[in-house]
């Protein structure tokens, strides 16, 4: 039987380097991603090199926090490819509000919607993809591997980060509860605490340049993560050994996350 990962946000960043190693590591790749004519590019440059490396990419370009759109791709992999599992579930989505919750007045400030958008988004659907995968009988028993990605910004703050900062903070926590409830089943549940990495979704931030500027100063390694050294990464712990290994936030970021600026 053949592996299969899904990657939400499969087009950019941790999301596309992850793809593209697993792919090299014989998976087939479920990618979701919401790209418009813009960046669509991104996407077909990742299916693309997917398939050559001899293994199947099945995109999808919607909105993964709808619940139509996420029983439409696992309707789709159930109709294509009958009988077959997903061993790894990436969840990898950067799309949320950046805006400070004290404006300069309250139309400058983040508002109700743009803070349930943010948490929905880039928390609450790893949960209801999880759910939706294991009552399908699609997770791969035992044996199956839970990513998603968090960041150090669960941990501090920085101006306009407020509603991220808040999702990836619930984002661990389903993390470890999803792990207790998994563990019967022998699917394994992790959170990956990337340094700071030059993305698409870094770039969206205001103070993204002193961010690196920062970094560059502060990691150890004298340089900022790349999504390729988190794919690596996420390739070596999709090994079926690490089957006791669960419910870690686990920093990949050469040393960033234990230091301090010197």
């Amino acid at each position: 039987m053949r592996d299969w990962a899904l990657i939400l946000g499969s087009s950019s960043g941790f999301g596309a380097a992850v793809s593209i190693e697993l792919s090299k590591r014989g998976f087939n790749i479920i990618g979701v991603h919401f790209d418009t004519r813009a960046t669509i590019e991104n996407a077909e440059s990742v299916r693309r090199e997917i398939e050559n490396n001899g293994k199947i990419a099945l995109f999808f370009n919607l909105n993964a926090g709808d619940e139509e759109k996420r029983k439409l791709v696992l309707d789709e992999f159930e109709k294509k490819y009958p009988n077959e599992k997903i061993r790894v579930l990436l969840h990898s989505i950067a799309f949320g509000t950046l805006k400070p919750f004290i404006g300069e007045n309250l139309e400058s400030s983040i508002n109700q919607k743009q803070i349930e958008m943010t948490l929905h988004l880039m928390a609450n659907t790893l949960v209801y993809w999880t759910q939706d995968i294991f009552f399908r009988n699609l997770f791969k028993i035992p044996g199956s591997r839970i990513f998603a990605m968090t960041s150090e910004g669960s941990l501090r703050v920085t101006k306009y980060y407020g509603a991220v900062s808040a999702a990836k903070a619930v984002l661990e926590s389903h993390v470890r509860q999803l792990a207790l409830e998994l563990v019967p089943y022998g699917i394994t549940v992790n959170a990956i605490r990337a340094g700071v990495t030059d993305t698409p979704a870094l770039r969206k931030i205001p103070s993204s340049d002193k961010i690196i500027e920062l970094t560059l100063k502060r990691n150890p390694s004298g340089r900022l993560t790349t999504p390729e050294d988190v794919a690596k990464a996420i390739a070596v712990l999709c090994n079926e050994d690490l089957y006791w290994m669960t419910g870690n936030i686990i920093n990949v970021d050469g040393g960033e996350t234990i230091t301090g600026i010197s």
